[in-house]
């Protein structure tokens, strides 16, 4: 999307605004012993709160709200009563919404309480990496 006006600029950041709080919140939600779908229902609750609605919904009729993804499941993992989070796992969850016709994603990794697996030198190492291509791209746009 280009945004050629004040009101896509403010429609773009209302809806990174929502998922990117919607992500973090559901990070610090999650907990051993959690459903992957109770994890889920809480972010489709933090999204309607919001009036947003989900993108994976609306553009597949993806079953779940947000796509969550455990351990050995690469990306996109589909929300489940029968998925329980576990100490140590590494959870990946990504977010993406609509609102008001402006559309947003973002996803995170983490490690669920302590590390017991030794995922975080994995999740530290996918932040420097992200964080020099950021740097990267604004250095070729100044």
């Amino acid at each position: 999307m280009s945004l050629k006006s004040e009101e896509d600029l403010i429609g773009m950041q209302q809806i990174s605004q929502v998922v990117g709080s919607t992500l973090k919140r559901m990070q610090q939600y999650a907990r051993p012993g959690m459903s992957t779908l109770e994890l889920d229902q809480y972010g489709r609750q933090l999204l309607e709160q919001h009036g947003a609605r989900s993108a994976p919904k609306l553009t597949y009729d993806f079953p779940g709200w947000t796509c969550i993804s455990v351990n050995e499941e690469v990306c996109h993992g589909i929300p489940s009563a029968k998925r329980f989070l576990q100490e140590g796992d590494l959870v990946n969850i990504d977010v993406s919404a609509e609102l008001n016709g402006y559309w947003s994603d973002n996803g995170g990794s983490f490690v669920l309480g302590q590390d017991i697996h030794q995922h975080s030198g994995l999740v530290e190492a996918s932040k420097r990496i992200l964080a020099k291509a950021i740097s990267h791209i604004r250095g070729a746009y100044n």
